[in-house]
């Protein structure tokens, strides 16, 4: 196996509707201007609450990519 390098990122999605939701945006938004994505680990869920209601689930992302020396 050849010897490679991998950058860590951490990113945060939202969603109104679910953490799955969040998790995936993040990941796929990151995934158009990033490449060789490979590996993501949510770290933290959290909610945003405005008068005393849920509005929006947060998902904090790990994601690591391939690290390609130019």
């Amino acid at each position: 196996m050849a010897e490679s390098v991998y950058k860590i990122i951490e990113l945060v999605g939202t969603s109104e509707k679910s953490w799955e939701d969040a998790a995936k945006t993040a990941v796929e938004t990151a995934g158009k201007s990033l490449k060789d994505l490979r590996v993501a680990e949510i770290t933290k869920l959290d909610m945003k609450i405005q008068e005393n209601k849920v509005v929006a689930f947060r998902a904090r992302v790990n994601v690591s990519f391939k690290y390609h020396l130019s």
